[in-house]
């Protein structure tokens, strides 16, 4: 089975026999000779069973007794690996006759050799000459050599002894028989005889030829197609399926991932060598007074170990993504000598080390260093990576797990997904196994369900400390926001951009819990996930990053419900499609193709005919079956992207004083284009961090933990090795899992093209004072303007304003709360 990119890139093979089906005119007629000299000379001459080896075979028989010739033809070894045992009876040898004149009839002789290049076992699971070809060289068969293809030829006999990685001698002598036979029934001149007799032959094996590396991708892949077939006929069938993975930014979420776990994990500090072989207990002699047990010391070995001993000790460490295990060999004031696993050599120099300062816990750190002796010393067993520019640095396995996924929004194809650091360290898959705590990631949510309640983004609400008391468990509630600043009445634009905790807590106290829970099963969350109290407004519920991309991009595509998905298509060993993927399609252009096909067959006699033209809308064309349900308004979402844009973009104008940041202004800094809108989020005691975000043609969702529950991201302290430019403080959504989000939107939004959030048909735009809401006829830094639902504008000027009330707050609507505050 193989497992490929959208874009026909592999990325994985499973099966217990593997296979590259090949046609006869792309078998080499090189390879066809050889097998035909060395396993059936008269093949083309003989109705299937070669009368002159039987004849053969048997005298054979009668004059020692034992069965050394088996006097197969091609054809018959054709029936035995289809039909067959290879047990050595005379019952299964007649049936072999009787099969292979069957077959004879059957199928041409081309066609017959062909199954047989395709079907004969190879040795190391390779099945037919394309797989050999592979396995043993690592090329395709029209790249390989004569004495390659002789090797090859000369198999069959025995693949299990006479292949070169078990046996270099072994098949280096039955290679130079083929090649003999080769040159007997004249296919090779006496030239090339000699030529490839010389010819040296490597012992390695070659592993599948895969272009991208992406486990947690291929694992999903795998579970699906064993869930649909069976494992027998999953990895048996020579399937070829075609995930919806783009291999462009799928590489792009690998290196993000792995770039800030890295980046995490390094600012918190050097956990140590892995392994010391050097480090000895020092012997205490009889007279010692020693109570306490003693320290290791460095006890260099005589004589220093060489590259080859320092390697195989080495063999027992295995490297992760672009760690790779070394030795320390020597130190100097600030640099290190290193050998590493691969037998490369090198030196990790101050740059490269400097970030080292001891890790105490996830919320201290030790000293910054100032020479190499108090990072590493001799014998250290160290992780290590590579620059671009050849140079080494220090580094070590992250603790902390990660995420990303991206989806196509139209129809939310998976476009790329990392379920961690390394499949080699954990196959637990985070992107769509984990769940975990929201935080202000559920907001967008939150607010939409607002807007779908009479708010707009110029509402006010009260941006003021809560305290409710829960006579229940006997405390008072009182979340905050984060930092612990408040603005007083603030619109909800900002009040998104800004993510105001207390906000959140007021809008779903003045909407209803109820009404909030049926709304955010809209975007796929399911009911029973979500809890039924106002710790839902700060984000107590618990998704898969999967289950949070998937419903960002429901916002995204103007409020269709679409459903993730991976496999594309799937076709067999022939390459006949067998499966494809039918999802349901975010099209507004079908669903006002169904509104014009209405009114038209209202006002005609034809309306079987209309329903026949417009069953398919030539907009993509999607099949009204494919249509994804329109579940949120076109306007609500637009209203919910308005806000995620403040929270990247900002507001205001800062030449007047009156500019202010959204949450993920890094985001504005980095990509610096004005069609994308994000959210960031973090739970209560910083134990997950968010970033959700889209652009119109891409949606991206990146977290980041530890897999234990127990710990939290913690803090740093600013490293003085650094510089400036490092991330210092609390570990929230912004700084922990937004870095990831921008690292792979750079890449994925390459080749697409700036594009506007256009406003739907019943959006109008005035303009509003800032600091009521309401409209104005003032054009100054104090206004801006403001979109609305036709018909939901403000009517009121702020000149004439006494005093505004939110005729939604009703502040003795109270609901019991389960946890405290939660950043941003």
């Amino acid at each position: 089975m193989l497992v490929y990119t959208n874009d026909g890139v592999l990325i994985s093979q499973f099966g217990e026999k593997r296979r590259i089906p090949l046609a006869i005119e792309q078998i080499p007629q090189q390879m066809k000779d050889a097998f035909l000299a060395v396993e059936d000379s008269r093949f083309y001459d003989h109705p299937g069973i070669d009368l002159i080896g039987v004849t053969r075979a048997f005298v054979s028989l009668v004059t020692t007794g034992e069965k050394r010739q088996g006097a197969s033809t091609i054809t018959m070894q054709v029936a035995r690996n289809f039909y067959l045992t290879r047990d050595k009876t005379y019952r299964r040898k007649i049936r072999e006759i009787l099969l292979a004149w069957r077959i004879e009839q059957l199928l041409t002789k081309d066609q017959i050799l062909e199954l047989y290049l395709n079907k004969i076992p190879l040795g190391y699971r390779a099945h037919g000459v394309g797989a050999a070809a592979e396995v043993y060289f690592g090329k395709t068969v029209d790249q390989l050599t004569l004495p390659e293809i002789a090797m090859i030829a000369g198999l069959p006999k025995a693949p299990s002894i006479l292949n070169p990685i078990y046996s270099v001698e072994n098949a280096v002598e039955r290679r130079n028989v083929v090649l003999a036979r080769m040159l007997a029934v004249e296919a090779i001149t006496r030239e090339q005889f000699k030529e490839a007799m010389q010819a040296p032959l490597e012992g390695k094996y070659h592993g599948p030829a895969i272009e991208m590396n992406a486990p947690y991708v291929a694992e999903m892949a795998r579970q699906y197609m064993v869930e649909r077939y069976g494992e027998e006929r999953a990895y048996t069938s020579g399937f070829k399926v075609f995930t919806t993975i783009d291999s462009k930014q799928q590489q792009a979420a690998i290196d993000a991932v792995v770039q800030n776990l890295l980046d995490y994990d390094h600012r918190h500090g050097y956990r140590g060598a892995i392994a010391n072989p050097w480090l000895a207990v020092p012997e205490l002699d009889d007279q010692s007074e020693q109570q306490q047990p003693l320290e290791p010391v460095l006890m260099l070995p005589e004589p220093m170990w060489d590259q080859t001993q320092v390697i195989e000790y080495l063999k027992q460490y295995r490297g992760y993504q672009h760690l790779v295990p070394a030795m320390v060999m020597t130190v100097a004031e600030q640099s290190a000598q290193v050998i590493r696993r691969d037998g490369t050599q090198g030196t990790i120099n101050w740059d490269g080390m400097k970030w080292a300062r001891a890790f105490i816990t996830d919320e201290r750190q030790g000293a910054a260093p100032k020479t190499a002796a108090e990072i590493v010393q001799p014998g250290d067993v160290i992780m290590t990576v590579a620059a671009t520019d050849g140079s080494l640095a220090l580094s070590q396995l992250p603790e902390a797990s990660a995420a990303l996924i991206a989806l196509n929004p139209k129809d939310a194809a998976i476009r790329a997904l990392v379920g961690g650091f390394s499949f080699a360290q954990s196959q637990f898959n985070r992107a769509f196994q984990a769940k975990r705590q929201l935080g202000s990631n559920i907001k967008p949510f939150i607010y939409s369900a607002a807007f779908d309640n009479g708010y707009s983004l110029a509402s006010l609400v009260a941006d003021a400390p809560i305290s409710h008391w829960d006579a229940s468990a006997g405390v008072a509630w009182r979340p905050k926001n984060s930092p612990e600043v408040y603005d007083g009445d603030t619109r909800l634009r900002l009040g998104l951009a800004q993510s105001k905790n207390v906000m959140s807590v007021r809008l779903l106290r003045a909407v209803g819990i109820e009404k909030i829970r049926q709304h955010l099963s809209k975007f796929g969350f399911p009911l029973e996930d979500i809890p039924p109290n106002e710790s839902l407004a700060l984000g107590s519920a618990s998704f898969a990053p999967l289950d949070v991309a998937n419903g960002f991009a429901i916002i995204a595509n103007g409020g269709y419900q679409v459903k993730s998905y991976l496999i594309e298509r799937i076709e067999d060993q022939h390459g006949n499609r067998i499966f494809q993927q039918q999802p349901k399609v975010a099209c507004p252009e079908c669903e006002a193709l169904q509104q014009s096909m209405t009114e038209f067959t209202e006002l005609t006699e034809f309306a079987e005919i209309a329903a026949d033209q417009f069953a398919i809308c030539p907009a993509l064309p999607v099949d009204q079956a494919q249509q994804a349900p329109h579940v949120v308004s076109d306007t609500n979402t637009f209203l919910v992207t308005q806000a995620m844009n403040s929270a990247i973009w900002g507001g205001g104008d800062w030449s007047a004083g009156t500019g202010w940041n959204g949450t993920g202004w890094r985001a504005a800094r980095a990509l610096k284009r004005r069609d994308i809108a994000g959210k960031t989020g973090t739970t209560n005691d910083a134990k997950d961090a968010w970033f959700s975000g889209f652009h119109p043609n891409l949606v991206a969702t990146s977290w980041i933990g530890f897999d234990d529950h127990r710990r939290k991201l913690g803090s740093t302290a600013y490293n003085p090795n650094l510089g400036s430019n490092q991330i210092t403080g609390k570990e929230f959504g912004a700084k922990t899992a937004l870095p990831a989000w921008i690292k792979f939107m750079q890449v994925a939004l390459q080749n697409m093209p700036v594009q506007s959030f256009t406003a739907p048909d019943n959006i109008v735009s005035v303009r509003i004072d800032r600091s009521s809401g309401l409209l104005t006829h003032r054009t100054d830094s104090s206004t801006r303007f403001e979109y609305f639902v036709a018909g939901s504008e403000p009517t009121q000027y702020a000149e004439s304003l006494v005093q505004p009330v939110d005729p939604f707050i009703d502040n003795e609507v109270q609901q019991p709360a389960t946890v405290d505050d939660e950043l941003f």
